[in-house]
């Protein structure tokens, strides 16, 4: 093995070399950059045995030298971004130079799979095209990839932190040919276009593995396709890496230490609630129980959970798997959403025989999910005596620190949202650290319901909303429009961002 010296240099361009292909070089390690006026070979400390028995092999001219770890990394991540932007110059050069028939792709040119999409060089230009998408996504930290076609071209929107930005325009030819690659890779009909289709996918891109839900749906002009990029079990997140308060936090810990009682998530769309369930049964996971969840569908695989995925068509709903599941002998479930009376009264009768119940409501706020629990026809005695706790959360995108910028606050909109009308708060304005949209990630908030004895006691006299939350407020409890406020008062996000999500309600 060759000796060298790690040389720390993260501002190297990557050069190709026209008698290695880019595939066989990421294989082994290897990378060219320029250096001192110089074409040089160059590895990572990590891969040094590898990549120095390969370049001996080579039998090259080119001089080698050591990169240490972080230098390497951003200089194969600027190789990955050339190639995906090489790729995406390419299809639209093709599309261009087409006559204006439809011409297709061949099924053995869209039936050709890499193992890792980013190494692939014998690839058509619409698999290309695709690849670089994912890769995009992921390097923009986008959860969803919408395709969308209109009457003369379409798009490809991204959801990141929540709010969709567009990425490309498209010729309405080149459309049809993506969707085409996704059907494939999706396992879905690509001749069938008049009914709807949902269908997953797993891609390896830079030695990571990436499970993709898939969504088709025929609109007036054609199909759009939506994809969810799930995360892989080992990226869930554990409880403390949240975002919540300390506090929260540690409160929430106590209600998991629990043998039984239901403990309930709640907020809009968007707002993590499927991604704190996983993390809660992170934390209680252990060889000593037994996990089954129920949800629709299932997002995030584990190999220590029995996951079920309801299948409507066949009978299969929330309740028949739950009534099932009661059979298995399990200590923990996690029902993925109490949709109706007869899930909620099963959960219920769960939470009551001795099991730890975890599950979503769509509702507001912590005190509004009593209400709905009533409403679904569960008494309130059997609420105090099955709910331990219940979590509101949202997700708040934060101010990118390196270009937001001081606002002013109208008087009015101080007074409406209880704010000093000397208050100090920023705004978001754009730059290329956060990709010009003010906002750097997200982190959650929420307000904690525990089913102490001052709620039971309510509990006893009356479920409504407004009832207990002023109960609860005057005890102490920290709402979720208490938390915008102090975030906005701390610069951390903008009254834009803090009024979407829900300050002053």
């Amino acid at each position: 093995m060759l000796k060298l010296e790690a040389l720390h240099n993260p501002h190297l361009e990557p050069v190709e070399v026209d008698e290695f292909s880019s595939e066989l070089l990421s294989k082994n390690y290897l990378l060219f950059a320029e250096i001192e006026g110089e074409v040089t070979a160059l590895v990572c400390e990590r891969y040094l045995v590898e990549a120095s028995n390969f370049y001996t092999k080579l039998k090259t001219q080119y001089p080698l030298m050591m990169l240490d770890e972080d230098s390497y990394d951003r200089l194969y991540n600027r190789f990955l971004e050339l190639k995906t932007d090489k790729a995406i110059e390419t299809m639209q050069e093709d599309s261009k130079e087409q006559d204006g028939e439809d011409e297709d792709i061949s099924l053995t040119d869209f039936l050709r799979v890499s193992s890792d999409i980013l190494t692939s060089e014998e690839s058509a230009p619409i698999i290309k095209f695709v690849n670089a998408l994912f890769y995009q996504a992921i390097k923009k930290r986008a959860s969803d990839i919408h395709i969308e076609v209109g009457e003369k071209k379409g798009e490809v929107r991204f959801r990141v932190d929540g709010m969709l930005t567009k990425n490309a325009d498209l010729e309405k030819k080149v459309v049809n040919l993506i969707i085409s690659r996704i059907k494939v890779i999706s396992n879905l009909d690509i001749s069938e276009k008049r009914i709807p289709q949902d269908g997953r996918t797993q891609i390896k891109i830079s030695g990571q593995t990436l499970d993709i839900r898939v969504s088709v749906l025929p609109t007036f002009y054609g199909e759009r396709i939506v994809m969810r990029l799930l995360m892989q079990s080992s990226q869930i997140p554990q409880i403390d890496e949240l975002g919540f308060d300390g506090e929260l936090i540690g409160d929430m810990q106590k209600l998991l230490r629990a043998s039984h009682g239901i403990i309930l998530v709640t907020g809009p769309t968007g707002s993590g609630k499927t991604t704190s369930l996983h993390s809660f049964l992170r934390e209680v996971e252990s060889p000593e129980k037994n996990l089954i969840t129920v949800e629709d569908p299932v997002e995030y695989k584990s190999d220590n959970i029995s996951q079920i995925q309801v299948n409507e068509k066949v009978g299969l709903t929330f309740a028949a798997a739950l009534r099932s599941i009661l059979r298995q002998d399990p200590d923990v479930i996690m029902i993925g959403e109490i949709r109706d009376e007869e899930t909620a009264a099963i959960a219920v009768r769960a939470a009551l025989t001795g099991h730890l119940v975890f599950s979503t409501l769509h509702t507001n706020s912590a005190s509004a999910t009593i209400s709905r629990l009533a409403d679904m026809g569960v008494e309130p005695f059997l609420i105090s005596s099955s709910l331990l706790g219940i979590l509101a959360q949202r997700l708040v995108r934060v101010l990118c620190d390196e270009c937001k910028t001081e606002d002013t606050i109208a008087e009015e909109f101080a007074l409406d949202y209880n704010l000093p009308n000397d208050a100090k708060i920023y705004k978001a304005e754009g730059c290329s650290q956060c990709n010009y949209s003010g906002y750097a990630g997200r982190r959650s908030i929420g307000e904690l319901l525990v089913m102490d004895d001052t709620v039971k006691d309510l509990l006893k006299e009356t479920t409504d909303e407004h009832t207990i939350n002023t109960a609860l407020e005057s005890k102490g409890l920290k709402t979720i429009s208490t938390q915008l406020n102090k975030m906005l008062l701390q610069g951390e996000t903008s009254l834009d961002e803090a009024i979407r999500i829900g300050l002053g309600s």
